[in-house]
């Protein structure tokens, strides 16, 4: 066997083997069923793989109700090729490694076991959640863990705007972002949304500043850093744009992240915590449950 077979043949076996494993546990779509399993002839036969049959039965569920005659028939047809591509892989395999099937069983019903205690998780989480997370717990949180929320990006809070050249009173932009006036403000906005490619308008809201320049000139500073401390105020062109930048406040990057900007991490991660914690409770509290009803027994080998 030459070298190239060497490094080759592993990986087509795991391959093989992750497919087998976690293929299985979904539905029916690749399970081996040996012999027909029609011994009245009652039911209505979709494909065959060697020894292996789909039936009719088989594809409740797959389309939904209310779904059109094409879209069903897309639906049906798909899961079908589907069904047989797979059971032609898995046959192959058996016929070219050596597979535990008991193994392989086992995984399956692991598998199984773990999707159904996931969908009863979520089930209960959604009914139990409370999702209302207010300011003073993320101060909180957001205070104990500053370490946490170090910055991996340079942010801004300010005006960001990208104009063809060609557009009309592209003069008067400059004067409209640093005006106070409620009525330049939205004169500046109006402006925006007639003639901008691009634009984000000041608020309390940082961004990322290489998120709010890609595709310009601005994305090609090399010192991203050193710019920001120089300019509160840019303006730069290529041979289509013309582009205004005006930085009201900016964080740079190791630094900790203000509050703002990760606001909506620090109430994700509450709420994953609360999740946690209830899946936790619900499994305690059927346990006890169990135990208390002697509803199972674990015997010494």
């Amino acid at each position: 066997m030459n070298r190239s077979n060497l490094k080759y043949r592993p990986i087509k076996i795991f391959f093989v083997i992750g497919l087998l494993v976690f293929g299985l546990g979904s539905c029916d779509l690749i399970r081996m069923k040996r012999g027909k399993g029609d011994q009245d002839g009652t039911r209505s036969l979709i494909a065959r793989v060697h020894d292996a049959y789909l039936y009719a039965d088989e594809l409740k569920g797959i389309v939904p109700e209310k779904t059109t005659k094409q879209d069903s028939a897309t639906r049906i047809n798909a899961y079908v090729n589907s069904w047989v591509r797979k059971q032609l892989l898995i046959q192959e395999a058996l016929k070219t490694i050596s597979i535990d099937e008991a193994e392989v069983e086992r995984k399956v019903m692991d598998y199984r076991y773990s999707l159904i205690s996931y969908e009863f998780l979520n089930y209960y989480i959604q009914q139990h959640l409370n999702d209302s997370v207010n300011d003073s717990t993320i101060a909180t949180y957001y205070k104990k863990h500053l370490d946490n929320f170090i910055l991996k990006q340079n942010i801004i809070r300010g005006t960001y705007i990208k104009v063809p050249k060609d557009a009309p009173r592209t003069k008067r932009i400059k004067e409209l972002m640093f005006s106070t006036k409620e009525k330049d403000l939205t004169e500046l906005k109006s402006y925006c949304l007639s003639f901008s490619a691009a634009y984000h308008l000041a608020d309390s809201s940082w961004i990322e500043f290489d998120r709010l320049t890609v595709n310009s000139p601005l994305a090609e500073i090399p010192n991203k850093i050193q710019f920001l401390r120089a300019y509160n105020y840019y303006e730069t062109n290529d041979p289509s744009y013309l582009y205004f930048l005006k930085v009201d406040a900016y964080k740079i990057t190791d630094n900790v992240s203000p509050l703002e900007f990760v606001k909506q991490d620090i109430k994700n991660i509450i709420l994953n915590k609360r999740k946690v914690e209830l899946a936790k409770k619900l499994e305690d509290q059927v346990y006890e449950n169990a135990a208390k009803q002697k509803d199972f027994e674990v015997f010494e080998k």
